[in-house]
């Protein structure tokens, strides 16, 4: 992460030193001065090299001709000493404003007293008339019109959009008339999100038992009515009512619909075979959530890891953006023949810094990601190998940041590093299968299509096994690829445990997420019930819906981080324990239920080979 850390240093130094971050902040005329600076001569430009000392602000001759969308400023810009803050409609007040102030609004070849001279330099030189009034933003020495009229285009074309569609407008006025009640529906939503964090862990079995029966029937009832399906055409296909014709259309139905009963049967005998033998693992899934609800219990400060994650990426997204904005503006003078504007670009090596600032964004924002889910487990194990909970440290949230910021920030930044590797080419090829999009060469576009579908395999695959190696390494305190390995081990070992796990507990998380949006729903309809005048709610109830469902998932799927985490706990627990003097288990007793069910029921503990025990946080590497 150092590398990473360093080189984004230097990219956001580079336009610093060079001079293209005071271009940004300061601003620049057409002719490539600096606002506000002494500059340098540029070859070619005969208006360079000016001292803008005294002339800070920036101004547009026609400061509504600026095309934001394509970054081609059609006006041309000027530094000025003061933006006129009354309108000056004709080339008199331009003088009269030129000599009072000192600030020229026409090009710098062009003296005031020519201003009210008839000359076609006027049209080109000298701002659009009239001026309109126009002030500086804090930061952003720039002449901003205070009139909108020059945006009236705009707004207009908006106004009698919304006032010709009566839909929309009664949508927009319904959400303004209902804002109150979408805050507190949003409102609702984080505290029911929160409360299901410790109550789910009560509601888990029954929530078990209803995927249970509802994979039964589906299954079943589904076989079920493709025999009957093929029962009926089959007496049918043997009635002589139909044509030849027909009767061969009915005879591929039948052949097809046997094929689909045959194999539905099979699917039907084998999943309910999978689920046979796997229920002692679901008892597991129960038993990790119950434990799970307990750890939040415990660390409540683990239910504000999804907000301080999201502020550091927007504070990350922000400085990225701004070094994007520096390095626009940074490079060599380049003069448009055409129009004599100067503008930059970065030549030779350097124009590559852009893809490099891109990589970090994807490394950085990984990063931070992969920081949470190290935080989240070295709390996690610190709860569970903690024999008595009432000696735990009195912040182990901030005590795990401070372990994972003193040992391993560099197994955070080799496992960002893998994921950003394999995201990179798969953002390549979605934009590849994106410009073929209507193309005649099908193969091309199905080849592109499955590649990017393997790619996002290998990427979920590898942040799983991030995630349990960040969890391996808050127990040993191992390396990367060390703990990568002892996790793959452990998993490969627990194969069908994780695969009921995966299953089972992401389901019921889900079905944690449909009930956290349907009672923030229903709760939303009954409110907007009593706003009867404004009929159509599918705006007010689709926001309330999506932010339900985006924080249901934020808080739920750090829950299964904790989930996944205590997983991994409790296969080295009973790997390298067996609950003899000397050797006992650090679990807690929902687990150790389940273990001495299990033990009844014969089953064997993995082979521990040393009979080491595993001694969480005890030291850290870097890598």
């Amino acid at each position: 992460m150092g590398c990473c850390g360093s080189t984004e240093a230097c990219i956001c130094g580079y336009p610093i030193a060079t001079g293209g971050a005071a271009r940004l902040v300061f601003g620049y005329d057409s002719y490539g001065n600096t606002c506000g600076k002494n500059n340098t001569k540029i070859e070619g430009v005969p208006l360079s090299g000016r001292d803008m000392t005294e002339n800070k602000f920036v101004f547009f001759l026609d400061p509504c001709n600026i095309d934001l969308i394509n970054r081609k400023i059609k006006s041309i810009a000027l530094c000025v000493s003061k933006c006129p803050s009354t309108e000056l409609t004709t080339y008199s007040d331009l003088k009269q404003f030129a000599l009072n102030n000192g600030s020229n609004l026409c090009s710098y070849d062009l003296t005031p007293t020519r201003y009210t001279t008839y000359s076609s330099e006027k049209s080109t030189k000298c701002p659009k008339l009239p001026v309109p009034p126009s002030k500086s933003v804090l930061l952003f020495r720039r002449c901003i019109p205070t009139d909108i009229s020059c945006y009236t285009q705009f707004a207009k074309a908006f106004m009698t959009f919304v006032s010709d569609n009566t839909v929309l407008q009664r949508v927009i006025s319904g959400v303004m008339a209902s804002k109150e009640i979408i805050i507190g529906l949003c409102i609702l939503a984080l505290v029911l999100s929160l409360i299901m964090m410790v109550v789910i862990r009560y509601i888990s079995q029954l929530l078990v038992w209803i995927l249970t029966v509802l994979v039964i029937i589906g299954s079943t009832g589904g076989t079920g009515v493709l025999w009957w399906f093929y029962v009926d055409h089959r007496k049918a296909l043997n009635s002589n009512t139909t044509s030849v014709f027909g009767k061969e259309v009915a005879s591929d139905n039948v052949k097809a619909l046997l094929f689909y009963a045959i194999g539905a049967t099979i699917f039907t005998v084998v999943l309910l075979l999978v689920m046979f033998f796997m229920r002692k693992r679901v008892a597991l899934t129960i038993s990790l959530f119950h434990v799970a609800g307990k750890v939040f219990i415990h660390l409540p400060l683990l239910v504000l890891q999804p907000f301080w994650t999201f502020l550091c990426l927007i504070l990350f997204w922000i400085y990225w953006i701004g070094v994007l904005l520096f390095l626009g503006t940074t490079g060599t003078p380049v003069k448009n023949n055409s129009t004599g504007v100067v503008g930059y670009e970065m030549q030779g090596p350097l124009q590559f810094l852009v893809w490099y600032h891109v990589v970090g964004l994807i490394w950085i924002s990984e990063f931070i990601l992969a920081f949470q889910q190290m935080t989240i487990a070295g709390a996690v194990v610190t709860y569970y190998f903690t024999r008595n909970k009432s000696q735990m440290p009195a912040t182990p949230i901030i005590s795990s940041m401070a372990r994972t910021i003193r040992y391993h920030l560099g197994t955070l930044a080799k496992g960002s590093f893998i994921i950003t590797l394999v995201k990179i080419p798969r953002l390549i090829l979605t934009y590849i299968h994106s410009q073929l999009k209507g193309k005649e060469n099908a193969c091309a576009r199905c080849m592109v299509k499955a590649c990017v579908c393997c790619l996002w395999c290998l990427e979920k695959c590898l942040a799983y096994l991030n995630q349990n190696a960040y969890t391996a390494t808050a127990i040993n305190s191992t390396s990367f690829c060390t703990s990568a390995r002892e996790a793959f081990l452990i998993l490969v070992e627990n194969a069908l445990r994780v695969a009921a796990i995966n299953t089972v507990g992401d389901f019921v998380l889900f079905l944690g997420k449909i009930l956290i949006v349907s009672c923030t729903a229903f709760a939303g309809v009954l409110a907007l019930n009593y706003q009867r005048d404004y009929t159509v709610w599918v705006l007010p109830l689709l926001i309330v819906c999506v932010f339900a469902f985006l924080v249901a998932h934020c808080f739920l799927s750090v829950f299964e981080n904790v989930v996944d985490v205590l997983f991994l706990c409790f296969a080295v627990d009973t790997k390298y324990n067996d609950g003899s003097p000397g050797r006992e288990y650090y679990m807690d007793k929902a687990l150790m239920e389940f273990v001495e069910n299990s033990k009844k029921m014969g089953w064997k503990k993995p082979d521990d080979g040393d009979g080491r025990e595993m001694k969480p946080m005890a030291r850290g590497t870097s890598a």
